[in-house]
């Protein structure tokens, strides 16, 4: 079976609401629909990285990066794109990611949900969901991130699961500056917090992917 060869297919993360994991074909087809649909009012760049402005584009361009982030997956360099489902929908995407994370143990995320899904705490659970993973899976030591100022919803989300301001940094976005704010997540400080249920399946024939 192609599990046996690629265990991450059957990795699965489960919160009261979601479920996710790597997606099938009609799963990353989904996906792709919902960001051609937008993920932030087109008057609005909350990101570091502009997305595509065409919708067919934006969707390709979904399916390309899974594809991509599959085929140079390597344990020194990994990046596990999820697809988040809702009682069965695809509602976004949750990516951790790391560079030799069997010797520095820290790890960064990236996430965008569907503007139908957002505003409803999807968000901030699916994060935690990568957190869990991350901390009491794979024994990560910190988890970084960062978000425009002018981006409050992500930021949000990291204080509400107890990240740190770990100072600002300028990013040129479109030929102009922008700022943006650094965080840091301790293991002490996650570990203290009062933390969401999760469940992760199928990880221990994975750690070897992940440099464990």
């Amino acid at each position: 079976m192609l599990t046996d060869l690629w265990p991450l297919l059957d990795l699965r993360l489960t919160t009261p609401r979601l479920e996710l994991r790597l997606p099938d074909e009609g799963q990353l087809a989904a996906l792709a629909r919902l960001a051609a649909a937008g993920i932030h009012p087109p008057d609005r760049q909350p990101f570091l990285r502009p997305w595509a402005t065409e919708p067919a584009a934006r969707a390709r361009s979904v399916v390309q990066y899974h594809w991509l982030r599959r085929g140079n997956w390597h344990p020194a360099d990994w990046s596990l794109t999820l697809a988040v489902l809702a009682d069965g929908e695809v509602v976004g995407q949750q990516a951790l990611y790391a560079q030799d994370f069997g010797v520095l143990r820290a790890v960064q995320s990236t996430s965008w949900l569907g503007l139908a899904h957002q505003g409803k705490g999807i968000g901030t659970e699916m994060r935690a969901a990568v957190l869990h993973l991350a901390f009491d899976g794979l024994g990560a030591t910190e988890a970084l991130s960062g978000a425009r100022v002018d981006n409050p919803g992500s930021l949000a989300v990291s204080r509400k699961l107890g990240y740190r301001e770990d100072g600002l940094q300028r990013d040129l976005v479109d030929g102009a500056p922008v700022t943006t704010r650094r965080l840091r997540l301790s293991r002490a400080d996650w570990a203290a917090r009062e933390r969401l249920p999760v469940t992760v399946g199928g990880l221990a024939p994975c750690l070897p992917l992940f440099g464990l």
